[in-house]
């Protein structure tokens, strides 16, 4: 399951927790879901994350300055 995916699905689910009207069972099994869907979400930003602190300590080892950089 792809980060968009997962993050539709659990604003889905909380917009629905939300809503209310649904019984203790139905909540319960929604709070589960959007449980799993948040650490899904989270795996994604970590592994993203991970790849950007590689990227950026590469890029400070290549020989190049931030000065050389446009920003």
């Amino acid at each position: 399951m792809s980060y968009e995916e997962a993050r539709d699905e659990l604003d889905s689910v909380v917009r629905r927790l939300e809503a209310g009207g649904l019984s203790l069972k139905d909540s319960l099994a929604l709070w589960e879901r959007g449980e799993h869907l948040a650490a899904t979400c989270e795996q994604w930003l970590e592994g993203a994350r991970a790849k950007l602190a590689v990227a950026m300590e590469e890029r400070g080892q290549g020989g190049g300055s931030d000065a050389e950089t446009p920003f």
